[in-house]
C-alpha cells in the first residue's frame, strides 16, 4: 500500500536531519584546536572583542578567559603555583604584577616593542610590561547633579552635602580603588611619614558613603539609579558606561592630581601554552590594536611611539598626574587596607 503525503515528507526531513548532523560532524582527522586561558579583569565587553579578532586571525586557536577582579587573579595565581590554569595575564596594576614577579608567579618575556614604553612602565627582568594608562576620576549621575555642582577635587567629596550619596566599589578586590586609598593616605604619608592623616580622611569618607559596592558593574548600574549620586572609579570605565551603555554617569579629573595606575600584561610561569600566550601578548599589544582599544574602550596606550593623531582627541588633552610613591603603596597597602576594613569601613555614618 502506497505511503499517505504525510509519511513521505516525515522521512524526507528525517533523513535531511540525519545529513545535516553528519554534514557537521567534524572529521575524526581534524586537528584539535589549542586552547589559550587569559585570567583578567578587563570586563567582557573588551575581553569579547579581542578574543574574536585574535581567533579570526588565528582558527586554531580557542580562548578562553576567566574575568575576575584584579587581587582575584594573583590569589588565584598563587593557589595555582604548582599546577598552572592559566597561560596568560593580562590586565591589572603594576602594583599588583611586581608582587606577582617577585613572588616568581611569571615568566620573563621581553616583547618586540619592548623599547617603546618608559622605565616605570615595564619590569627590569621582563616580567611584566605595561599596556594602558589608567586615571582615577570622581563620577557622578549627570541627570541629578549639575556639572558646575560636581565635586571638582578629591576633599570635595567629604562635602556633607554628599552625605550617604557616595557609592565605592569595595576595595580589597579591586586594583582601581586600592591605588584610590592608596594615593589618598599617601598625600598625607609624604609628609608626616605616617597614614593616620589618611585614615582620618577615609574615615570622613566613610561617613558620606551609602553602599560599598561587590564590582564595578554593580558600582555603575546602583550610580545610573540613584542609589548614590557620588563615586571614586576608573576613567575608561566611566567613560564607556557614559558613551556605550547610555547611562547618565559623566567624571571629573580631580584637580590637584591623579594616580595614574600601569595596566599590564604577563605571561604565567609555567603556561602550557607559553607561545600561544607570547602571540596573543604581542597581538593585543600592536599600534593597531591599542589603537583599536583606545577608539572603542577608552584605554590609554602606554606604548610612547603610537601617531597620536589616531587617538581620540581627548587622549592629547593634558592632565595632572598625582606624584605617588607606588612601592610604598605595593609594600604598605594590604596593612593600610586591613586598617580600614577593620576599624573605619561602617563606622562613621549617622
Amino acid at each position: 500500500m502506497p505511503l499517505n503525503t504525510g509519511r513521505i515528507i516525515a522521512i524526507v526531513c528525517v533523513v535531511s536531519l540525519l545529513a545535516l548532523a553528519f554534514a557537521c560532524k567534524p572529521s575524526a582527522n581534524a586537528p584539535a584546536k589549542r586552547k589559550l586561558m587569559i585570567y583578567t579583569p578587563h570586563g567582557q565587553d573588551l575581553l569579547r572583542d579581542f578574543v574574536a579578532r585574535y581567533e579570526q586571525a588565528h582558527p586554531d586557536v580557542k580562548v578562553e578567559f576567566l574575568d575576575m577582579g584584579s587581587r582575584q587573579v594573583l590569589e588565584r595565581l598563587r593557589a595555582e603555583r604548582n599546577r598552572p590554569q592559566a597561560d596568560l595575564w593580562w590586565g591589572a596594576s603594576h602594583m599588583t604584577f611586581q608582587t606577582a614577579a617577585e613572588e616568581n608567579l611569571l615568566s620573563p618575556y621581553r616583547p618586540t616593542w619592548a623599547d617603546k614604553v618608559s622605565s616605570d612602565a615595564r619590569d627590569a627582568q621582563d616580567r611584566w610590561y605595561g599596556t594602558y594608562e589608567t586615571p582615577e576620576v570622581i563620577v557622578y549621575n549627570s541627570d541629578a547633579v549639575q556639572a558646575s555642582d560636581a565635586p571638582r577635587d578629591w576633599d570635595d567629596v567629604l562635602d556633607a552635602k554628599w552625605r550617604d550619596k557616595v557609592l565605592i566599589r569595595n576595595p580589597n578586590p579591586s586594583d582601581s580603588m586600592r591605588a584610590i586609598f592608596g594615593a589618598m593616605i599617601w598625600r598625607f604619608y609624604k609628609d608626616a611619614n605616617s597614614p593616620a592623616g589618611g585614615y582620618d580622611w577615609l574615615r570622613r569618607l566613610d561617613a558620606n558613603v551609602h553602599e560599598y559596592t561587590a564590582d564595578g558593574t554593580l558600582l555603575m548600574q546602583k550610580l545610573a539609579r540613584r542609589e548614590g549620586l557620588i563615586s571614586l572609579w576608573n576613567m575608561p570605565d566611566a567613560r564607556l558606561y557614559q558613551e556605550q551603555k547610555k547611562l547618565p554617569v559623566a567624571y571629573v579629573i580631580p584637580s590637584s592630581g591623579t594616580p595614574v595606575i600601569i595596566d599590564s600584561i604577563a605571561i604565567v610561569r609555567g603556561a602550557a601554552n607559553e607561545e600561544d600566550a607570547k602571540r596573543f601578548y604581542e597581538f593585543v599589544t600592536t599600534p593597531e590594536s591599542l589603537i583599536h582599544s583606545a577608539r572603542n574602550f577608552y584605554r590609554i596606550p602606554a606604548r610612547t611611539d603610537l601617531d597620536r593623531s589616531q587617538l581620540p582627541a581627548w587622549m592629547n588633552e593634558p592632565f595632572t598626574r598625582m606624584q605617588v610613591d607606588w612601592d610604598l603603596l605595593r609594600r604598605e597597602g594590604d596593612g593600610w587596607l586591613r586598617y580600614w576594613d577593620t576599624e573605619i569601613r561602617g563606622r562613621n555614618r549617622k
